[in-house]
């Protein structure tokens, strides 16, 4: 790639070289954030020195986010570069992945259905901590691309 075609690409968004893993790695990261703060407020331990705990207890709700959200567009080239387009897709590929991740957590954590009140806080603190980091991202891409 010449120096024309990198200038070019910087301008378009992230290259795809950096804009997929940097994507998995902060939606990966929200997840882990997640069940720290859901263990913390268990009063279950949540320290580094129980980070095993903590990315087992993720695991359920990753996994339904990085099984479904592919499909729903939450990692479709351009996103970065559009905030409203971020936001609004990050919110839809939840939204969809939320019944697996809940199906998931009930399999392997529970093994039971989980009650309603923890599966609407997951709903939303999931949307929430998603959309922290991946609209700022956006719209952080989007004024380097105008520069």
């Amino acid at each position: 790639m010449s120096a024309n075609d990198a200038k070019t690409e910087t301008r378009k968004g992230l290259s795809d070289g950096a804009r997929l893993p940097l994507l998995i790695i902060g939606d990966a990261l929200i997840f882990i954030i997640f069940a720290t703060i859901g263990r913390r407020s268990h009063h279950e331990a949540a320290g580094l020195s129980s980070l095993v705990q903590v990315i087992i207890t993720a695991l359920p709700f990753a996994a339904g986010w990085f099984i479904v959200s592919p499909f729903i567009g939450a990692y479709r080239r351009g996103l970065e570069v559009r905030p409203r387009a971020m936001a609004g897709r990050t919110a839809l590929a939840w939204l969809a992945s939320w019944p697996l991740a809940m199906a998931l957590r009930g399999i392997f954590v529970d093994h039971a259905v989980p009650p309603l009140s923890f599966a609407l806080i997951t709903l939303v603190s999931n949307t929430i901590l998603l959309l922290v980091w991946r609209w700022p991202l956006a719209l952080l891409v989007s004024r380097l691309k105008r520069a």
